[in-house]
């Protein structure tokens, strides 16, 4: 297999290409699960296409708290099948299907009774570990422990000391979750599928009753394609409806939108060497190790305002630093605060009582002849989210197809990144490179990372880090274009790096040094450079302001202030 390049020229070939001939399956929405399902319908052997309107992962899958877990909570909502099948999951990913992208994490349960708690939540964090075990996919994460008062302090000195009486100990999984759906779509393309960004489906193309193709919009060129296919998959998560409102046709389920807010803070402002979970009156809140950083989160209310750009207010920052500070002996302030970030997730809302109780389970519909829509879940279950997708997509196909084996294909990156790992001092004398920043690749890249290399190889200077985000290299900016199908700035700032939301300038200022970088990958002259930088610049402002209204409406009116790039 060879690894599937994602540049300006394999993007028009791909679009091409799916307007050549009919494919089997079109997957319209790349989030994780569109990404996931393009990768199972090509390694099943189809010829499979992936259009995304925006940029990978440019919605909900950018913005989670990029925990890959069991779900502890949903033990105490005695779901054990989503636990179970969560915990599988969660353990292929670490040990054979992404193990450079995904790893372990720690977190600590404070106990605030004595006696009975420790009792009750020790019973369900055993129970977690046990099925993980049971899964046979367990190995690799220490089982929980018990803490006592003083000894949970040593772990956790940021605690106010009458916060807890003690403390349980667990591990899940992490990982940042717009670099894991790129490197799902690369994975896709390297198996066969046709993958295109900026890519708008704006029609759907009908024989009679059937759905037989799509009418979708190069974005940045203008240029409308026909794309035809046997079947198409709908995997557009909050904008389900209004994808299925183009064929004309009532869903058989509707999805709602439930928005959740994070803040970022720099490591040095919470004083700990674990995570930490902790209850709420209405749901749990994690403060999550991030690099130099910590998340925190999340909140968790209805939003019908723009899909595309959640806004935080004031409000919800409030109500997250609030709840941290009720346990942290120094509490936090705004100022604290780099980055902000506001996700949507899919929550399915049926017609009956039945489908109204599906929430974080996912169903996968035939509404009209051609069409399959899959929606609802959780990033941890989306590949088989995407294997269910595509065998209710085989029903419509007039051959015989072979049976899901995403389970045993690992993504690209993780083949020898081992053994490179293990090498790492040897890489960094090889390179010149501190062995912290081959780590730094290692982990973000897999053996990728050599293709990084061999840019700084051929141009020294991308082996410097970013003047302003100096967590990154110069090399992967150009990289971003060249290999991972970066169209903008903000492509960069907020997905292929983290920079927009790690750095108190929320990446402004590395705005023009890697918009410059990005200028000949993708062919931009000086007014493309100077455009890319004052939509960034608004973009932010927009969101800062946004961050400044008291409650949804306005912090909504706010954020739109900014509009989207204009196309090159």
């Amino acid at each position: 297999m060879k690894t599937a390049i994602l540049g300006p020229a394999q993007r028009a070939e791909a679009l091409a290409r799916m307007a050549e001939r009919e494919l089997d399956v079109l997957v319209v929405g790349s989030g994780v699960v569109g990404a996931g399902i393009a990768l199972d319908a090509a390694t099943r052997g189809l010829c499979t296409g992936l259009v995304e309107a925006r940029d990978w992962a440019s919605g909900t899958s950018s913005r989670s708290s990029k925990l890959i877990h069991g779900g502890l909570r949903y033990l105490e909502m005695l779901d054990f099948a989503l636990v179970r099948e969560a915990l599988k999951e969660r353990g292929l990913l670490l040990q054979r299907l992404a193990p450079h992208l995904v790893k372990p994490v720690p977190f600590l349960y404070p106990l605030q009774h004595k006696g009975w708690e420790r009792w009750y939540a020790g019973s369900g964090v055993a129970l977690y570990d046990g099925m993980s075990v049971s899964s046979g996919h367990g190995r690799g994460l220490p089982v929980h422990r018990h803490l006592s008062h003083k000894r949970a302090l040593r772990v956790a000195p940021c605690l106010k000391k009458d916060a807890l009486v003690g403390a349980l100990q667990y591990y899940d999984a992490q990982m940042d979750d717009a670099r894991y759906v790129a490197t799902l779509v690369r994975t896709a393309a390297a198996y066969g599928a046709h993958v295109a960004n900026r890519a708008r489906v704006v029609g759907f193309l009908r024989e009679g009753e059937r759905v037989v193709g799509a009418r979708v919009e190069d974005v940045e060129g203008g240029t409308e394609y026909e794309i035809r296919a046997q079947q198409i998959v709908n995997a557009t998560g909050v904008w389900t409806d209004d994808t299925q409102a183009l064929i004309g046709e009532r869903g058989q389920f509707h999805v709602r939108a439930s928005k959740g807010i994070h803040l970022v803070v720099p490591k040095d402002r919470i004083h700990s060497t674990t995570g930490l979970i902790l209850r709420t009156e209405k749901s749990v809140l994690f403060v999550i190790p991030w690099g130099r950083h910590w998340i925190i989160g999340t909140t968790d209310t209805d939003w019908d305002l723009d899909k595309a750009h959640p806004a935080a207010s004031s409000a919800d920052i409030d109500y997250l630093l609030g709840h941290v500070n009720e346990v942290l002996a120094t509490p936090l302030t705004r100022d604290d605060v780099e980055g902000v970030y506001a996700g949507l997730r899919p929550l399915l809302a049926g017609e009956s009582d039945a489908t109204s109780k599906l929430s974080r389970e996912h169903t996968v519909a035939h509404p009209v002849p051609g069409l399959v829509v899959v929606a609802g879940g959780k990033y941890t279950t989306y590949r088989v989210m995407a294997k269910d997708a595509v065998d209710e997509a085989v029903h419509g196909l007039d051959r015989r197809v072979a049976e899901c084996v995403t389970e045993d294909v690992p993504l690209v990156g993780a083949e020898g990144y081992k053994a490179l790992w293990n090498a790492r001092a040897r890489i960094a004398a090889r390179t010149g490179l501190h062995v912290a920043r081959i780590e730094h690749l290692l982990n973000r890249y897999g053996s990728l990372a050599e293709e990084l290399l061999e840019l700084v190889v051929a141009d020294p200077a991308l082996g410097e880090p970013l003047t302003a985000a100096d967590d990154y290299l110069r090399a992967e900016a150009v990289y971003a274009c060249t290999h991972e199908g970066a169209r903008h700035l903000d492509d960069v700032l907020t997905r292929r790096t983290r920079i927009s939301i790690e750095t108190f300038d929320r990446g402004t200022r590395s705005a023009r040094e890697v918009a410059e970088l990005m200028a000949p990958a993708l062919g931009w002259d000086d007014a493309q450079i100077e455009k890319e930088i004052t939509h960034y610049q608004k973009r932010v402002e927009a969101e800062r302001e946004s961050q400044r209204q008291p409650d949804d409406l306005t912090a909504d009116a706010a954020r739109l202030g900014a509009p989207d790039i204009v196309p090159l």
